[in-house]
Order: structure tokens, then C-alpha cells, then sequence
């Protein structure tokens, strides 16, 4: 744990001093993030500096890379899946700039790159003994998969990334509900490496990632100072795609990919209810909700910006400290 919040404490310092540099740039080169005329709220939000994302980006590889300890190959692929995808989010974010519209990289385009980067963790998954399968949340059950692992690591990885991509749309949501995730999960997998369930490899393994989830939650803490309502960047598809593959990542190699549903709750909230729109609106060509995800819902409905962003991360925190309590208690 010392390890840990050494990460999340110099991961933080070092978006807290990246920050105003990215914002001062990111101004300068015009890079101006492009509101959707149906996002009314959100109109005086228009110009705002995106690509943001670049500020935890830039912290959490190097915090991480300061306090790696020997065997940090697990650790190393979450980081270049994480660099992968955020690289794909930085093409989708300067296309829309660069041609001044709401559409970057093409549904299909997207689909592609993540795909091929997640098949890259997927195949080093599948041919890992140390990561054969999946453990059942509050148990000592592991299922293995075979196979089956890399179309399970690919659909994680899918899923998690257009998810957070989903839940970015409130100045500080994404980047709040991450850090909350990041320190839970990080504390999960502390319990998990002294379990006695995992080798002493493996420990090494999960220690590595560990420092990542710390130093993740720092540099999205530290960007919090700046994009926190009213935000003074945002973190665009370069730093949300980034966060969600990182999320994926960190679960499948940990083989603790099922907490992903429980503690990013948020997450699939927002995707479950794109989903849930579209499907009946097809069906009825009628809406359930005001606007999808949720999060416009209830802006729709009147609630606070900041309220919203409040509430998705208590939700966060109460069933993070949930998860760790039983597991430390089972």
C-alpha cells in the first residue's frame, strides 16, 4: 500500500503541475472542444480546451514508471493499452477539431483500432498461466476460460472503454467516478496479492498493477483541480477511450474483470441506458429517458451540474468501500 499512495501522491503533483501548461497550449493551438446543439445546458461551455486527458495521461506513466518493481510485464501492458487508446482517442478529438464538427473517427474506424489493441492483451492473456480465467466477486472461485479469453478480453475492453467514453459528459464525472474506482480497486487487488490465493509471482504481478491504479487515481485527481465545474479543460475521447481501456486492462490481467460491473456501476449505468434508449426508440420510436446516458436525464429534469457529479460519486465510493469491507470480513 506504501507503493500505492506514493504513486497517487506524485501522480497527483505531477497533473497538478502539467495542468496549466496542457490548458496554456491547448488554448493556444485553438483546440476547443465543440458542444452538440442538443446539449442546450452546455452551450456556454463551447471553446472550452479539450484533449485534456493528456495531463493524467502524462502523470500516470511516469508515477508509474518511478515506483515499478521487478516483474512489472503485467503493468507494462495496461500502460500500453492505455497509451494505445489514448493515442486512437487523441485521432477522434483532433479530426473533430481540425474539420470543426461533432464527428471524428468514423464508428467503424474506432471499431477497428480498438479492437486490434485489444486483441494484442488478449492473446497475452489467453497465453499466460497466471491468468487463465476469472474470479468470482466475494470468492475464492476461479473459472477458467480457455479460449474463451480472448473474445471475453476483447469485449471488457470494448465495453469499458465506450462506457467511461459514455459517462464523460458532466465537467468532472468521468474523471471523479474514475479516481473513486481506481483507489477502490487498487485497495481490492492489495487484498487480493495477500490473499494467499495467488503465487508469489503473480503477488509480484498484481503489486506492479496496484501502483498503477494509484497512480491513475492520483493524475485524475490532480486533473480534477482543473476540470471540476466549471471546468477549465475537458478530457475529450483522448483521456476517456485511455481511462476505460486502463479500467479493462487492469481487470483482465488481475483476473478480478467481474468487479468492473460492481464498483463501475456508473459506468454501466450509462451504457445501459444508450442502450435501453436506442432499442426502444427503434421499437415505439418513443423515449424512456429525457436524454441519454442517464447523466442528461436528470440535467433535463433540472438537477445541478454539480449535484449529478456528487451523487455519481458517493454511488462510487459507498459500494467501493462495500466491496472492500467484504472482502475483508468473508
Amino acid at each position: 500500500m506504501a507503493k500505492f499512495l506514493s504513486a497517487l501522491l506524485v501522480s497527483f503533483f505531477i497533473a497538478v503541475i502539467v495542468a496549466p501548461l496542457i490548458i496554456k497550449l491547448t488554448k493556444r493551438l485553438k483546440f476547443g472542444q465543440n458542444i452538440l446543439h442538443y446539449v442546450e445546458s452546455h452551450t456556454q461551455k463551447q471553446g472550452t480546451p479539450t484533449m485534456g486527458g493528456i495531463i493524467f495521461i502524462f502523470s500516470t506513466i511516469a508515477s508509474s514508471v518511478i515506483f515499478f518493481d521487478a516483474s512489472f510485464h503485467f503493468a507494462l501492458m495496461c500502460l500500453a493499452l492505455f497509451f494505445g487508446f489514448a493515442v486512437l482517442g487523441f485521432l477522434d478529438d483532433f479530426i473533430k477539431i481540425k474539420c470543426k464538427r461533432n464527428l471524428g473517427l468514423r464508428p467503424y474506424q474506432k471499431i477497428i483500432g480498438q479492437v486490434g489493441l485489444a486483441l494484442i492483451i488478449a492473446v497475452y492473456a489467453y497465453t499466460n498461466s497466471m491468468t487463465e480465467g476469472i474470479y468470482l466477486p466475494f470468492s475464492d472461485i476461479l473459472i477458467r476460460l480457455s479460449w474463451f479469453m480472448i473474445p471475453y478480453t476483447i469485449i471488457v475492453i470494448l465495453a469499458t472503454s465506450n462506457s467511461v467514453n459514455l459517462t464523460d459528459g458532466l465537467d468532472g464525472l468521468a474523471g471523479g467516478v474514475s479516481a473513486v474506482y481506481f483507489i477502490g480497486f487498487g485497495i481490492l487487488l492489495s487484498l487480493f496479492a495477500t490473499s494467499g490465493l495467488v503465487t508469489s509471482d503473480y503477488a509480484l504481478q498484481l503489486g506492479n498493477i496496484i501502483v498503477v491504479c494509484g497512480a491513475m487515481a492520483g493524475g485524475l485527481i490532480g486533473f480534477l483541480c482543473f476540470n471540476s465545474y466549471k471546468a477549465k479543460i475537458f478530457m475529450g475521447d483522448t483521456g476517456s477511450m485511455a481511462i476505460g481501456a486502463l479500467v479493462g486492462a487492469v481487470g483482465i490481467l488481475s483476473s478480478y474483470s467481474l468487479y468492473i460491473i460492481i464498483l463501475g456501476v456508473m459506468y454501466v449505468v450509462s451504457s445501459l441506458s444508450v442502450i435501453i434508449q436506442v432499442l426502444h426508440y427503434k421499437r415505439t420510436k418513443r423515449r424512456i429517458f429525457l436524454m441519454a446516458p442517464l447523466h442528461h436525464h436528470f440535467e433535463k429534469k433540472g438537477c445541478n451540474e454539480s449535484k449529478i457529479v456528487t451523487i455519481y460519486i458517493i454511488i462510487t465510493t459507498i459500494i467501493a468501500i462495500g466491496c472492500i469491507l467484504i472482502n475483508i470480513i468473508r
